[in-house]
């Protein structure tokens, strides 16, 4: 799994709440558009649609701040006419009508964003597996090791399912990997893939 694009479709108040959700979501090994992020002084937001039909999905982020937004509309009809799948997140079942009221999303708990942003990563998982028997995709994070002179990059590898990394977040068993070249070992939150610490090599 890699080079997949991802399209975050949002009311622009609700910026920092999209944030939170793909805070993590943005280091894995995909390429994640949040829709006002990209809009600068060289880009408006109309011209974003180009980035839609190149999408392998487009998450739309439903609030009360978005029901009367034109773009979040205009660009949630764009991703069906261009078939591409769409996995809407909302806060209250009732913003999930229209084109999306026969597509499977799921609600945003602000009282519990860990178990929001698993339920977020499963559904991304699912959407974007590999055809055939490969059940569960092989997802990872690399990122440069911190210790010190040390020039390795650092791969965890993410194969268990979501249902399982939720259940080790609830133990408070953290997924752990440790650098091969200084035996550095990094900790990250399973439900969220946030990080938690890095402990030294022990001699």
């Amino acid at each position: 799994m890699t080079g997949e694009q991802v399209y975050v479709s949002h009311a622009p108040s609700d910026l920092e709440l999209v944030q939170t959700l793909f805070s993590t979501v943005k280091n894995l090994p995909f390429d994640v558009h949040i829709a006002l992020e990209e809009v600068d002084s060289n880009r408006t937001r109309d011209r974003l649609e180009s980035r839609i039909p190149d999408s392998d999905v487009v998450v739309a982020v439903l609030t009360d701040r978005s029901a009367d937004s034109r773009w979040v509309n205009q660009e949630i009809g764009y991703a069906r006419a261009e078939r591409i799948p769409i996995f809407p997140v909302y806060t209250d079942e009732r913003h999930r009508g229209g084109y999306l009221a026969d597509i499977e999303g799921m609600s945003i708990k602000r009282d519990d964003l860990s178990r929001t942003i698993c339920e977020l990563l499963g559904g991304l998982r699912h959407i974007l597996e590999p055809i055939g028997p490969l059940s569960v995709p092989n997802w990872f994070m690399r990122f440069p090791c911190t210790t010190d002179g040390c020039p390795e990059q650092v791969v965890l590898e993410i194969d268990a399912p979501q249902s399982k990394l939720w259940k080790q977040h609830r133990h408070g068993k953290p997924l752990a990997v440790t650098c091969s070249a200084c035996g550095g070992t990094y900790y990250f939150n399973p439900a969220t893939l946030g990080f938690i610490r890095r402990d030294p090599a022990t001699q």
